[in-house]
């Protein structure tokens, strides 16, 4: 592995650990959008700090970008609290006017500056190794790793001193403010870091990774977790697996970088999203399945305790009188059974004391509309939960 490889990886693990610990509270309080409007709207403050110090390299890019992105913030919330549209159309309204901006600035004022997709969008992890940071006259690495380094720093130093404000903020800013934590102050400073995160891991990276790298890693450990810390911890983990093996991806397919890196981040979700033990869109389909055959189990039982005629109860009948098809009305019986539920003589089903008892509790839950009064036996009745 040679050196501008092993530099590239660990810019793209940087960027990934740096836009993992916004993206989880961005994900929590639900503003996801929210990164990809930043990622755009920072656009005009680039670009007049440029003008003001026309050095690509001054620190006063990143903190006017900063300030374009809590702008940016700023605007979609007085436009979403006029009650006149959501937030999603208040964010699609103010990042593409501040983008446009900034690149009619451009081309009024810089006609010799190169904006294309590469550029803005995609960004190019290869050539951040030929960016070097020269200190006083001497070589000292990639300036994407020393830039995103620094904000990375920030970040967990700000992450470890605020913890528990941010967490108390994002959960419940009612609870916040009667604890004299400012939700504004939490809001705008989260605002900020991430603006400054996302102007650091620009350059390198561009929009379209950034904006994956923040949300995407978070969203795929909030299917796996609902603890803040392991979500945290995880987001992290999903997002330098994905910076990392995009790269390797895109070289051996020799294609983008950034690219192939979002590739994977999309990939990892989409697993998760499938198999997810709780969260997962199988595991969910799975306990609707439970939930429809509890509740034909119910059905059926109840139907037993109304009736104590033997043409009622007998099996052949099941079909005709509850109209369900032969498959179900065969699952719901044998359910029972396996639950010593019934007891089934010459075809006619009975209830047994344990189904007399659970049908007793189940109507009491219908009066009374109470989850304590049926919740609790589900585990003891129901042999498949358990």
């Amino acid at each position: 592995m040679t050196s501008p490889q092993i530099e590239i990886q660990l810019i793209a693990a940087i960027v990934a650990i740096a836009c993992a610990i916004p993206g989880v509270f961005l994900v929590l309080r639900k503003m996801a959008l929210i990164s990809d409007a930043i990622s755009h709207s920072i656009l005009p403050g680039i670009v007049i700090g440029f003008f003001i110090t026309e050095d690509l390299n001054s620190p006063l890019l990143i903190l006017l970008a900063a300030v374009t992105g809590v702008i940016t913030v700023i605007l979609v919330e007085a436009i979403q609290k006029t009650g006149l549209v959501k937030e999603d159309t208040a964010i699609g309204l103010v990042f593409p006017a501040l983008f446009s901006i900034g690149v009619i600035m451009i081309a009024k004022n810089a006609n010799d500056v190169h904006l294309d997709v590469d550029a803005v969008l995609l960004g190019e992890l290869a050539f951040a190794p030929f960016d070097r940071l020269l200190l006083f006259g001497a070589d000292v690495g990639p300036k994407s790793i020393w830039v995103m380094g620094v904000i990375l720093l920030v970040t967990l130093g700000l992450l470890f001193l605020f913890f528990k404000e941010l967490k108390v903020s994002t959960f419940d800013a009612g609870l916040s403010s009667a604890l004299g934590i400012s939700p504004v102050i939490m809001h705008y400073g989260l605002m900020s870091i991430s603006s400054v995160t996302v102007v650091g891991a620009f350059d390198a990276v561009g929009a379209i990774l950034v904006v994956a790298l923040m949300i995407a890693p978070a969203a795929t450990a909030y299917l796996l977790t609902s603890d803040l810390k392991k979500m945290l911890v995880l987001s992290i983990c999903f997002g330098v697996f994905s910076a990392i093996g995009g790269y390797w991806l895109a070289n051996i397919l020799d294609a983008s970088i950034s690219g192939s890196m979002t590739t994977v981040l999309g990939v990892v979700f989409l697993i998760t999203y499938l198999f997810a033990p709780s969260k997962g869109l199988i595991s969910v389909l799975y306990r609707q399945k439970q939930q429809r055959t509890e509740v034909s189990l119910i059905t059926f039982l109840l139907h037993l305790n109304n009736h104590s005629e033997e043409q009622e109860r007998h099996i052949n009948h099941l079909q005709e009188h509850i109209n369900w098809q032969k498959v179900r009305s065969k699952n719901v019986i044998d359910l029972a059974l396996k639950n010593n539920m019934i007891a089934i003589e010459n075809d006619v089903v009975a209830l047994t004391e344990k189904g007399l008892t659970f049908t007793n509790l189940a109507l009491e839950y219908i009066v009374t509309n109470k989850d304590e009064k049926i919740e609790h036996m589900k585990d003891d009745f129901f042999l498949f939960r358990g």
